[in-house]
């Protein structure tokens, strides 16, 4: 093998990475461990594939350097192994004797690059770059998608000067830098999500992924394999290999929003995957170590839900290490004078359209509605209104005139139950009686609409 060059490199490798070495030449390992170790890589040693096999059992591999020629099972048959037991990370092929087939179906078993002994160290580092550089890309396009898919998010800011919204600004500021789960409470509308992100960008995981999941919007079906990822053909429909949701956070945060409706029969599964920080893909045979911090959220009481069986009590135990409650927004009304012109500009700057003025009398009124889609139906009041070019006036019509000069105050107790009442009905009037239509009005789900009607025999 030719010495290592003493010109500096032009791709350096990142620090934080862990490579696994496949080679039964002690030479081959020795050099490479020297050298990448000095470019801050985490380094393992192997010199057949059932030792490097081993190796994995207990830890993750971010990229595996592998001869061909080994000792018992070829490099080219494990490397066909992993890609089928659905092994998340690169893999550089490497052998003394090749031609265009060999090198051919390489590639074809899954190989992320191919390199000729004898190599110049600069030829394996620029290799490895390369593997890197696709990986990195992949992720960010598969995040990104997510992302488009995902409403849009408002930001990382936890706005309000509330006492409720400091007490839980300097919760989160003790919490984020810890490791622990954390399962976050709050009605529907809240910014559960919001929270989340707030955690993960106060921690030390910021610079790694943050992939939010909601239970209710995947199929019973399809949960384990979206999160757990699959082996080409572990059901119909598998085509190829896919890596899980838990594998793209590696590093990073996976956000379960709606934990409640988190399938029932699958729930072992996920404690397991929280207590021994591995996965198994649908239809592998191999676990894959993964490190990440899970942050779950629910609008429903999961002590209720665990008492009436439809949650497990051992699961709910391991989620509740650290609970963050999220107050409604009626909790915090004088946060609307952060909220408001929040909403306002950067929703006319999105929509291309000026900005509406509220005055002190509106917002005194807007201050009166107990918003039972919480920030959620906030914003979609402020789109509304921008929309219409005027406050949504209709919006509050089942609200008294803020008392005031020329004003006189309403006669009696104003019941807080009272005013959504007759909101949520006054909403569902103008929708002409659909409720999906009212409750994207409302800013909230159509089963909170729903549960509203049914208790009041709408």
């Amino acid at each position: 093998m030719a010495p290592e060059s003493n010109s500096s490199l032009s791709g350096e490798v990142t620090g934080g990475k862990t490579v696994l070495v496949v080679d039964d030449e002690d030479g081959v390992l020795n050099f490479l461990s020297r050298t990448l170790e000095r470019r801050g890589w985490g380094i393992r040693t192997a010199a057949s594939a059932e030792d490097g096999s081993a190796v994995l059992e207990g830890w993750q591999a971010d990229l595996i350097i592998l001869d061909i020629s080994l000792p018992g099972r070829s490099g080219l048959d494990w490397l066909r192994e992993l890609v089928e037991a659905g092994f998340p990370g690169e893999v550089i092929l490497m052998t003394a004797f090749a031609d265009m087939n060999t090198a051919i179906d390489a590639l074809r078993a899954g190989a992320s690059d191919f390199i000729l002994k004898p190599f110049r160290i600069e030829q394996i580092v620029n290799a490895i770059d390369r593997c890197l550089e696709r990986a990195h890309l992949r992720r960010e396009n598969f995040l990104l998608r997510r992302q488009l898919e995902q409403p849009e998010r408002g930001g990382q800011l936890i706005v309000g000067r509330s006492e409720a919204m400091e007490r839980l600004r300097t919760l989160l500021a003790r919490v984020a830098p810890t490791p622990s789960t954390v399962l976050i409470q709050g009605e529907s509308g809240v910014g559960k999500e919001l929270v989340a992100r707030s955690l993960h960008h106060l921690s030390a995981r910021a610079g790694r992924p943050f992939v939010p999941v909601n239970c209710a919007a995947i199929s019973q079906e399809l949960i384990e394999a979206e999160l757990f990822g699959h082996v080409k053909g572990a059901f119909t429909g598998a085509k190829e290999t896919r890596k899980g949701l838990f594998t793209y956070a590696h590093g990073g945060t996976l956000f379960l929003d709606e934990i409640a409706e988190f399938p029932l029969a699958l729930q072992s599964k996920l404690l397991r995957v929280l207590e021994d920080r591995r996965i198994r893909p649908v239809g592998g045979d191999q676990e894959i170590p993964v490190d990440v911090r899970v942050v779950a959220a629910t609008n429903r009481d999961l002590k209720a839900e665990v008492a009436a069986g439809h949650f497990r009590q051992d699961l709910f135990y391991r989620l509740e290490v650290m609970t963050i409650t999220v107050p409604p927004l009626r909790q915090r009304l004088d946060d609307l004078s952060d909220l408001v012109p929040l909403f306002m500009g950067r929703l006319s700057t999105q929509l291309g359209l000026s900005p509406l003025a509220v005055t002190p009398d509106f917002l005194a009124r807007m201050r009166r509605y107990p918003w039972p889609g919480n920030v959620r139906e906030l914003r979609n009041f402020v789109e509304r209104s921008l929309l219409l070019g005027e406050l949504a006036m209709d919006d509050l019509s089942a609200l008294p005139e803020p008392a005031g000069a020329g004003s006189p105050r309403a006669e009696g107790p104003l019941l807080l139950a009272d005013i959504e009442k007759a909101h949520i009905l006054a909403v569902l009037t103008r929708a002409g009686g659909n409720k999906a239509r009212a409750a994207e009005m409302l800013g909230v789900s159509r089963k909170t609409l729903d549960r509203k009607c049914a208790e009041w025999g709408v």
